[in-house]
């Protein structure tokens, strides 16, 4: 069975979090240092700061919205940066 992860990257040269889902965290990590994905190829590169399993797509999905929220950013940038 699939897990999914919700997991957050933080730019080491600019002040940017990205919030993503993915079944491979350890692919999808590579693909956003190497510059594959358009959205964050210019913030790269990037470190790991955040990550959290869910057993259904549905609940990873959920818990990803709150983190690209306003609250759920400010829950990252006070626990994890």
């Amino acid at each position: 069975m699939a897990m999914y992860t919700v997991y957050a990257i933080s730019s080491e040269v600019r002040n940017y979090i990205y919030v993503g889902l993915t079944s491979n965290l350890e692919d999808r990590l590579h693909r956003h240092n190497l510059g594959y994905e358009r959205t964050t190829k210019p913030y790269r590169p990037f470190r790991l700061i955040y990550k959290e399993q869910f057993e259904t797509r549905l609940e990873a999905r959920n818990h990803e919205k709150y983190l690209k929220g306003a609250s759920g950013k400010r829950f990252l940038r006070e626990n994890f940066l």
